[in-house]
């Protein structure tokens, strides 16, 4: 398994669009992919706003590449994210999982 991570901040008013998006949008789509495994999102109280980490898992790349297209390190932030994060990295990282609970 997969787990492809990337890093976001929000302004604390604008946090819960964020997560709305992701739950409405982003979620429904990753569901429709063959070899998506779920999500999970970080969240950690900064001075000035929110970070959000978000783990996405997948059984292979060729499983990213259906979401992501050919350029896998490159992160897909749809415009109605941007409108709600201050920052977002446009990359992201892939980690192999060596351990998950049964």
């Amino acid at each position: 398994m997969i787990a492809r991570v990337w890093r976001c901040v929000a302004a604390h008013e604008k946090v819960g669009g964020y997560l709305a998006h992701f739950e409405h949008s982003v979620a429904e789509e990753l569901n429709r992919i063959d070899g998506y495994r779920g999500a999970y999102i970080l969240q950690r109280d900064l001075d000035d706003g929110v970070e959000l980490t978000v783990q996405t898992l997948w059984e292979s790349m060729d499983a990213i590449r259906a979401f992501a297209g050919e350029q896998v390190d490159q992160a897909v932030v749809a415009p109605a994210a941007q409108a709600v994060l201050r920052s977002y990295e446009k990359t992201v990282t892939h980690y192999m999982v060596v351990y998950a609970p049964k």
